[in-house]
């Protein structure tokens, strides 16, 4: 079965800082393969949903979003089209000026989300407001908005939340065997 894990990095950011390699070491243990595009061509979120959507990923039976910040609002729009196994977001850029979407229907059975307590860019109320209307786990750090800090936490939260992606997967392929 082939997986596949793609990293939406945030607006400030970069593909392949601390977070990413990270989480791409986890996912690799897991037999996931772990893409990073590289955004920063663009600070518009819109264009860099269709960035994500346009790459070829249909080759892959299981697919994971991920992302920071803005990288998370990517990875949530996209979700709507590509129904990924799930989502695993990180200080999530949600009900902020300038993204045009605040009504969000990412599809996905699992959401798991991060937010820190001092994060002085994305209010945690923003968090918990979409976790709650999507029902998605919500773990609050001690952190600001680049949750660095929180990297072990969200390392084995990341190992756990693959093995539950896969877990559907494999259920889902029962299901349609029946």
């Amino acid at each position: 079965m082939q997986k596949l894990v793609i990293y939406n990095h945030g607006k400030d950011s970069i593909p392949w800082g601390e977070k990413p390699l990270a989480l791409a070491e986890v996912a690799r243990r897991r037999g996931y393969l772990f893409l990073s595009p590289d955004y920063r061509d663009s600070n518009d979120p819109d264009a860099r949903v269709a960035k994500l959507l346009s790459l070829q990923i249909s080759a892959y039976e299981t697919l994971v979003l991920a992302g920071s910040s803005m990288g998370a609002y990517v990875a949530t729009v996209a979700a709507e089209r590509l129904g990924p196994a799930g989502l695993f977001l990180i200080a999530p850029a949600f009900y902020l000026p300038g993204y045009a979407l605040s009504d969000f229907r990412p599809g996905s059975a699992e959401i798991e989300v991060f937010h820190g307590w001092a994060d002085e860019v994305v209010p945690p109320e923003n968090a918990w407001r979409f976790c709650r209307a999507q029902r998605a786990t919500l773990h609050m750090l001690d952190g600001d908005h680049r949750l660095l800090s929180g990297l072990p936490q969200m390392t084995a939260a990341f190992e756990a939340f693959l093995s539950r992606c896969d877990q559907r997967d494999s259920q889902g392929d029962a299901d349609e065997r029946l």
